[in-house]
């Protein structure tokens, strides 16, 4: 494994001279972020050695080095998912070619369905912690000791730090940010009303496919993770309306503004910080 990923590393390095620190990952709906950056390259996850391509409607599938003014950010436009029918270590690639390649902070982004009944669509919520209900974690198997230790300790993925610095960047953008805990499930299919209120005793604000694994893997090497959700829609039951994935880009595009400056202000002040 490790082989493989040096072998990214180096094809990554071969194609751009930007050497970011920070890095984020857009969730469903969310690519227009990097339409305001600087973009020196842009590559499918599928020309990178041992990348495959993302085929989820919302998720272009591509790898850009870029400045955002004169700061050098790593962008991963869209994900892959592990309903899409790949193995763990699969989804998870490219997040620990980020690690490899020397990132020091990163920004996960997602669309979830809000399980908290005080949230709206177009919310946006800072992720306070995670509950991971996918049945698999992508340590499994043998560790990666270069990465991180056997048993890592899973405390503060999200730093209060990381979540305060957002959260005075919203409130000068004049948003009402949320914060909450996040469940994965593996998908595709949408939860039922039932499996949501079993979600709300657990503790969950939000749910969605995607985003723990990865915050595992960055955790796993001490990388720490600032995490942002989009409440694109309520979750199944709350409202007396279907799911459909259509409303979720829907959302997401309406709220893009917003978002996008969050973004932006709270990468600056990232890099302020250090």
């Amino acid at each position: 494994m490790i082989e493989k990923i040096d072998e990214a590393v180096s094809f990554l390095q071969t194609r751009t001279s930007l050497r970011p620190v920070i890095a984020v990952i857009l969730g469903s709906g969310l690519g227009a972020f990097v339409d305001g950056l600087d973009i020196e390259v842009s590559i499918p996850y599928a020309e990178i050695p041992h990348g495959i391509g993302s085929n989820v409607v919302g998720h272009s599938g591509r790898i850009v080095f870029a400045k955002l003014g004169e700061i050098p950010i790593l962008v991963f436009q869209g994900r892959i998912h592990y309903y899409e029918g790949h193995e763990m270590d699969e989804v998870v690639f490219l997040a620990r070619v980020a690690v490899r390649f020397g990132i020091e902070t990163v920004i996960l982004t997602n669309a979830a369905g809000g399980v908290n009944l005080s949230f709206r669509a177009g919310d946006l919520m800072l992720i306070s912690d995670h509950l991971n209900m996918m049945g698999v974690n992508p340590l499994i198997g043998k560790n990666l000791d270069t990465f991180g230790p056997r048993f890592p300790d899973m405390t503060e993925v999200y730093p209060k730090s990381l979540r305060e610095l957002a959260r005075a960047e919203g409130e000068k953008l004049g948003l009402d940010l949320k914060e909450g805990v996040y469940l994965a499930l593996t998908g595709p299919a949408y939860e039922t009303p039932a499996e949501v209120r079993m979600l709300r005793v657990l503790g969950a604000d939000a749910t969605g496919m995607s985003t723990v694994p990865e915050a595992i893997i960055f955790s796993h090497s001490g990388i720490p993770v600032l995490g942002i959700s989009c409440i694109s829609n309520m979750a199944a039951g709350v409202l007396p309306q279907k799911l459909l994935h259509d409303e979720v880009l829907e959302t997401t595009q309406r709220v893009g503004k917003e978002f996008i400056a969050l973004l932006e202000n709270s990468i600056r002040a990232i890099t302020r910080s250090k």
